[in-house]
């Protein structure tokens, strides 16, 4: 039989190590995603107004986004904003502010999409009901699309989740880099560890998203 390495994961604290790493992994995203989706859900609408000014400035952040890796934002965030403007900001905290810069970009181009789809006689009937448009969204509008948003939603929540794997680049201590700690720890007595210990975090990625994802499949078709 094959030395997967999987015994690795039985010395010690190894296993409550990865799952403490998960945990933070999940915290990061989680609080990412509570911050971002209101915030997606205000520039979504800002973005279907007709101001040229505010279409303009939410179009150059959502595109600015959109191309920066999130690599990338990581490191200007974490390393370089810290330098320049003499913030002392923990890993943490970065992948927070990096993850919701990103996650409202997302959702607010998911609430614009939902929000053009609906037909025009909807915001038409709103006027004739004698509602301003603050109120023609608050009432009529956004009502519509929430069925339509909370399954894109929660994918995003999955999609968050998996791409926290990048915040050990910044030197947050998370599952990915526990685990690159335990292989490191073990090389000489357990050569195959690497094997197990990612074989391990691969499951816990999938034991964390695939419910989430099932979440959003049985929504959509239930609401379809």
């Amino acid at each position: 039989m094959p030395d997967l390495g999987l015994e690795v994961l039985l010395k010690g604290k190894n296993m409550a190590r990865l799952l403490g790493g998960l945990g933070i992994a999940m915290k990061i995203s989680l609080i990412s995603v509570a911050v971002s989706i209101p915030l997606g859900i205000l520039l979504g609408v800002l973005m279907t107004w007709k101001n040229p000014l505010i279409r303009a400035i939410l179009k150059i952040y959502l595109e600015f986004i959109r191309i920066m890796p999130q690599m990338v934002l990581l490191f200007l965030v974490y390393f370089g904003t810290t330098r320049a403007f003499g913030w002392d900001l923990s890993g943490e905290t970065a992948s927070v502010i990096v993850f919701t810069l990103w996650g409202t970009a997302e959702m607010s181009d998911l609430v614009r999409g939902a929000l053009i789809s609906i037909p025009v006689h909807q915001y038409e009937s709103s006027e004739a009901l004698g509602l301003n448009k603050m109120q023609s969204y608050m009432y009529i509008i956004i009502p519509q699309t929430v069925r339509r948003l909370i399954p894109l939603s929660i994918n995003l929540i999955t999609r968050m989740i998996k791409t926290t794997s990048l915040i050990l680049m910044i030197g947050v201590v998370e599952v990915l880099k526990v685990a690159q700690q335990i292989i490191e720890a073990n090389r000489m007595a357990s050569p195959n560890a690497a094997f197990g210990i990612y074989l391990m975090v691969f499951m816990m990625y999938f034991l964390a998203c695939w419910p989430i994802s099932l979440l959003a499949k049985y929504l959509e078709k239930r609401w379809r």
